[in-house]
């Protein structure tokens, strides 16, 4: 006789981190990341409290940014209000 085992559920949920969900946590660390990087740069090649500034400004608003674009949805596409017609050369043509 088969046994059962019961089956999790949860494995069709997006991963979330820190309320970031799915694609956002990467674009989150890559915004840290970024500012990290520019920030640096600035600190080196011009002052210490500008390279400090951007390296805040940029950090904050990349996640801030990442934020916005995150309440479009996991799979925010652009839908156009055209309409569309393919010929056969393959390309678009808008009326």
């Amino acid at each position: 006789m088969a046994r059962r085992y019961a089956v999790y559920k949860g494995l069709q949920k997006p991963l979330i981190f820190k309320g970031f969900k799915g694609k956002f946590i990467y674009w989150g660390l890559a915004s840290i990341l970024a500012g990290l990087v520019f920030g640096a740069l600035t600190m080196s090649l011009v002052n210490m409290w500008l390279g400090a500034i951007v390296l805040i400004g940029s950090m904050v608003g990349g996640l801030f940014y990442t934020a916005g674009k995150q309440k479009g949805g996991l799979h925010d596409k652009s839908r156009a209000k055209s309409i569309y017609i393919l010929n056969h050369y393959g390309r678009k043509d808008l009326i």
